[in-house]
């Protein structure tokens, strides 16, 4: 009733507006057709009528103004390698499709002939209108249970009365809705739950209706610790967990759902930027086991960006529950196992009087990630190495187990072998955790992705001080590129930020470095040695050149061989001659 409909076939959402044009149409005529069906797309065909490519506003952008006015075919300038798919495919496989191809829509395509498009909102509606859905099946359950539901927000206006609530007090909802509660009930109790923000518990209570005898329990509503209303209801205990399990599974699915929009809404690994060979590597091992229950190990220097690593794996594996990150060095020692376990009611001095639940209760059938792995206490490692291995927790205070199924990733900037030696780290904790084992490489380590990222942070931090992209002095990117980043992706990110909001007259100048780079580089400068053979000294000098081009062009082999002020070819051959990737 309430699961998301996985079997939710393309033909069924697929949408059959779409402008389909001919391969030797002009490329301005096609844009007039897309801008007049206020579609910002079009999908070409050839002589039979085959789809062969497609043409969006965003590539049409990116061509010259001088190509819309001089006749030029669009099949000059349409997107030949196109992925599709099927109309009988499942829509979640299509979402993953666009996912990880990174596109914005998908042909739906029949023995080569265009049926359909897939759009990225068509699929992102899709999921809010099941959300509307599972709301209204919600409203649909608080009337059809057995207890009777009130709800107030935070003045004491009624905004919940159910059809039991009606049968019990003689009150129709129309009468009471969005009236003062106090008007209908002088004394009632969730007027002293908004008064002094605390619950009221199992009170008897005898209602209008002689044969009845109910148990009422009023809470307060917060959300960010803000009251914002309360709800009482008048229940038979004996029903009370069938409620419960109704209204969680309610929730369950909602939360699916919001993830879902979120896991549409950006790419999983989108967020970690650069195309470093390690780096790549790194990412598609961990595509190849984010799906699997394996726990993951990764190791990295600080700044590296291990949460956003994680955050991704376990959006990708699309596991249904919570990813809960925990840094293990800010937990105070005495506060480990109530923080991970949980604890009962009464547990110890200062707990919480309904308990708590704990982090691995929390995240069941999600994820944990353990930040800063190597500063766990001792004694709760051997805890936590017994809960990974019979996947059962055990609140503090409590007598009953918890069955859990959570996934673990953890982390450390730490050498855990030299730990072991010291006996400082369990080691059969650590082949526990380091089923897959991640190296992330440090950015001095990533050096063509520097560029790629000052880029992104440029582009990011302007849009959140609402500044114009500025320009970047050749000397200033040199000089960026050429520092060896201690603290990583973390302190290139604040560098960036410390210029963007310095720079003057939209460009980044020289002077805006900040001193302790300078010092730094003048402190690590060393001049290159080269062979006294002449040809190994070309040779030296050429891939050297070579790879500061490739630097330079963040990758971009044409602009390389621009700067190097040589045909594209010769680039080419120079890099397989020097094995340079």
């Amino acid at each position: 009733m309430f699961s998301i409909p996985k079997k939710t076939l393309v033909k069924e959402v697929m949408s059959d507006k779409y402008i389909k044009v001919y391969y030797k149409e002009e490329l301005s005529v096609c844009l007039d057709k897309m801008l007049k069906n206020n579609l910002d797309d079009v999908y070409i065909v050839d002589e039979d009528e085959k789809l062969i490519g497609l043409l969006s506003l965003t590539d049409i952008s990116k061509t010259k103004k001088s190509d819309l006015n001089c006749g030029n075919l669009i099949e000059n300038f349409m997107i030949k390698d196109i992925k599709t798919i099927s109309k009988n495919e499942s829509l979640i496989d299509c979402r993953n499709t666009m996912i990880e191809n990174k596109i914005a829509r998908l042909p739906v395509v029949q023995n080569g002939y265009l049926i359909g498009v897939i759009r990225n909102d068509q699929i992102r509606d899709y999921f809010y209108m099941k959300m509307e859905e599972i709301g209204s099946k919600l409203n649909h359950i608080i009337n059809n249970i057995h207890e009777a539901v009130c709800v107030v927000d935070k003045d004491g206006y009624v905004i919940v009365w159910n059809k039991n609530s009606e049968k019990l007090y003689n009150i129709k909802s129309k009468v009471i809705l969005g009236k003062k509660l106090e008007k209908f009930f002088p004394k009632g109790i969730l007027l002293k739950v908004l008064k002094t923000k605390k619950a009221v518990d199992e009170v008897y209570h005898s209602p209008p209706r002689k044969d009845s005898d109910v148990i009422v329990t009023g809470q307060p509503i917060f959300i960010d610790g803000e009251l914002v209303g309360a709800v009482s209801t008048d229940r038979d205990i004996t029903q009370v967990k069938r409620l419960s399990s109704q209204l969680q599974r309610a929730n369950d699915t909602l939360k699916f759902l919001e993830n879902e929009v979120k896991k549409f809404s950006s790419d999983n690994f989108g967020n970690i930027i650069g195309k470093s060979e390690k780096l790549t590597k790194s990412i598609q091992t961990a595509r190849q086991v984010a799906k699997t229950n394996a726990s993951i190990l990764i190791l990295g220097e600080s700044g590296t960006g291990k949460e956003v690593f994680s955050r991704s794996i376990h959006d990708y594996s699309q596991r249904e529950g919570l990813f809960v990150p925990v840094n293990c060095s800010a937990i105070p020692s005495e506060l480990f196992e109530s923080e991970f376990f949980g604890y009962e009611s009464g547990a110890f001095t200062g707990a919480n009087r309904k308990g708590k639940m704990g982090i691995f209760e929390l995240a069941n059938n999600g994820t944990v990630f353990l930040d800063e792995i190597a500063d766990l206490p001792i004694q709760m490692q051997a805890k936590l190495l017994r809960v990974l291995q019979e996947k059962e927790v055990r609140r503090v205070g409590g007598e009953k187990t918890i069955t859990i199924n959570v996934r673990v990733i953890s982390a450390t900037n730490k050498d855990l072998n030299e730990m072991i030696e010291k006996e400082e780290f369990r080691e059969d904790l650590y082949y526990r955790l380091n089923v897959v084992e991640l190296n992330l490489p440090p950015l001095r380590e990533r050096h063509g992705d520097i560029a790629i990222l000052i880029h992104k942070f440029l582009k990011d931090i302007c849009a959140q001080n609402s500044k114009t992209v500025p320009e970047i002095d050749l000397e200033v990117m040199d000089i960026l590129r050429n520092y060896t980043w201690k603290g990583n992706i973390r302190e290139l990110k604040n560098t960036i930020e410390h210029l963007v909001v310095l720079s003057k007259d939209n460009i980044i100048k020289k002077d805006l470095i900040p001193k302790y780079i300078y010092d730094n580089m003048n402190k690590t400068t060393n001049y290159q040695n080269y062979p006294m053979d002449l040809n190994q000294a070309i040779a030296k000098l050429e891939q050297d050149t070579i790879k500061k081009a490739l630097n330079m062009s963040a990758g971009n082999k044409a602009k390389a061989a621009k700067y190097l002020n040589i045909p594209r070819s010769t680039l080419y051959y120079k890099m397989n001659q020097y094995k340079i990737e």
